[in-house]
């Protein structure tokens, strides 16, 4: 069975043929569904994916300065124009994401003016 990243990749080459169009909330669904399956059939998540699952949407709404516990996919929506803007900025977030400063501490980034989120 393919990794996360693996099928991310895979995703992102042919969008068409695991979500049908290039569409940031046809990805979210997909993703949503992918970390469900693997939880109902008691496949251990690998680090990479607690990491995704766990820390990006959290990373996203520091990045964006928003306050909302809406999806990273609808985040990602408020700056793009279309699904298919949104589904290719994802894939430059993610990119981001992955290659962030992980030293930094919570306090050391809102010492840089960012606004540290909590999800309720």
């Amino acid at each position: 069975m393919s990794g996360l990243l693996e099928i991310i990749e895979k995703i992102k080459a042919r969008p068409g043929m695991y979500i049908g169009k290039p569409s940031v909330s046809d990805l979210f669904m997909f993703l949503a569904g992918y970390k469900t399956a693997r939880r109902e059939l008691g496949i251990e998540s690998s680090e990479q994916e607690n990491e995704f699952f766990g820390e990006f949407q959290p990373w996203l709404q520091r990045r964006f300065k928003v306050l909302s516990v809406n999806s990273w996919a609808k985040i990602i929506m408020l700056y793009s124009v279309d699904e298919k803007e949104g589904f290719e900025y994802f894939f430059k977030l993610l990119d981001e994401f992955w290659q962030r400063d992980k030293t930094l501490k919570v306090d050391e980034v809102e010492a840089k003016g960012e606004t540290v989120i909590s999800q309720r």
